[in-house]
């Protein structure tokens, strides 16, 4: 999808500094970056607290108005702002929440505790794995190949394309590696 006109138009209006265009820019892709945060800590077994999930927002935001706009000033119009918006609000995401995770800084709701690796089992997360070396033994049941594509997605963050690089694997073939290594551990753990 190309750049619409108005959401040109808004970009150009954000890099010129005109008044209230931080402000409709923000009301106009608000609910897109929460909704990214929200399903990059889904994607990664972590329930946030609302004031983590307020502080993930404004990191994504505070990227895109750091060094006077650069990430607008690099945008080229090849995709839509919205798809741009989304890569660059999930790479925060991801940064932000690994780098909270190891330094034990997320703010989780309820009993819930970070979770590295787990699985929905009958609609509901089992006991959540906290320690890097428990996830690391729960893995050794899988074949090395999966436990490293696992390992490289959910503990190191990276994207199927990272993984594909990294592992020289076709990238249509990340996603359904990681479901049958969830699947092996879900049966491991029942």
């Amino acid at each position: 999808m190309a750049l619409s006109e108005i959401d040109k138009n808004l970009l150009d209006r954000c890099l010129a500094r005109k008044p209230g265009s931080w402000e409709d820019f923000v009301d106009r892709f608000f609910g897109l970056v929460t909704h990214v945060v929200n399903h990059t800590a889904q994607s990664r077994s972590m329930k946030l607290a609302p004031q983590d999930r307020e502080d993930l927002c404004a990191d994504v935001l505070l990227t895109v108005i750091r060094d006077d706009f650069a990430v607008l000033r690099h945008f080229r119009g090849n995709c839509s702002l919205s798809t741009y918006l989304t890569v660059i609000a999930r790479r925060v995401a991801v940064r932000e929440l690994l780098q909270k995770k190891t330094l034990g800084r997320l703010s989780l709701s309820g009993n819930e505790q970070v979770a590295a690796v787990s699985a929905p089992i009958n609609g509901h997360h089992e006991q959540r794995v906290t320690d890097r070396d428990e996830v690391e033994r729960l893995l050794e049941g899988l074949e090395d190949d999966d436990a490293r594509i696992v390992r490289l997605y959910h503990l190191d963050g990276l994207s199927y394309q990272e993984i594909s690089r990294t592992t020289g694997l076709a990238e249509n073939s990340i996603g359904p590696t990681l479901s049958r290594a969830r699947e092996k551990l879900r049966q491991a753990n029942v």
